[in-house]
């Protein structure tokens, strides 16, 4: 009797446990996050070429005509990011006198970072040293002294810096609003840290032929 007992509890427990074992069988699986394509990912060289971006800053307008066909990594980043609004409210964080001014900064924006733009400004690109020479007016990747690190910092130059040609992507060039870098980069700083740092109030990404008329 207490063999027939035993073996009708052994048979309870196991059409107990089939239904969880079931359900596990049959589990829905876990989706794959999907990949977001941002605006340019998908773009040729002519189509970034097309492409000019504007920074509307505190102190006034800086017009950038973009090189894809001489760095189309950071072109596509750079056009990215201007797209999907990262630098907007970003500052100019870091001025060298005579040099540099320094924007793209994502975690200076006003208000803070959210964890998805967080993920994307860490997000490192391919070095591309090319044929373009640092002079005044240049837009340039700026990254640490790793290779392949550079994610969204920039320098615009307002003087000539030979010593970083075939070393760092130049990618970019200011076609009207120097006088605005030139301003920023004439601002009192400590350590390269302007005293009262300039933002951008949006980065706008525009047909270059609409900033020609």
């Amino acid at each position: 009797m207490f063999e027939r007992a035993a073996f009708t509890l052994i048979l309870v427990a196991m059409f107990a446990v089939l239904p969880a074992v079931a359900q596990k069988v049959n589990a829905r699986p876990t989706p794959t996050p999907s990949i977001v394509l941002e605006p340019f990912d998908r773009a040729d060289v002519k189509t970034m070429a097309s492409k000019c971006v504007t920074l509307d800053t505190e102190s006034g307008m800086i017009d950038i005509e973009l090189f894809p066909e001489s760095a189309p990594e950071s072109v596509r980043n750079f056009l990215n990011l201007a797209a999907i609004g990262a630098f907007d409210t970003t500052l100019f964080s870091r001025v060298v006198p005579g040099f540099v001014v320094q924007g793209g900064n994502v975690w200076t924006r006003a208000g803070g970072v959210m964890p998805e733009l967080g993920k994307r400004a860490i997000r490192t690109i391919p070095d591309e040293p090319n044929k373009i020479l640092h002079e005044r007016g240049i837009v340039s990747m700026a990254r640490p002294d790793e290779p392949n690190m550079a994610t969204s910092h920039f320098f615009i130059l307002v003087s000539e810096a030979s010593y970083l040609d075939g070393k760092f992507a130049a990618f970019g060039r200011v076609t009207r609003g120097m006088e605005i870098v030139d301003a920023i980069n004439r601002a009192p700083v400590t350590d390269e840290k302007p005293n009262k740092p300039v933002r951008v109030k949006r980065a706008s990404v525009l047909n270059c032929t609409t900033l020609e008329r």
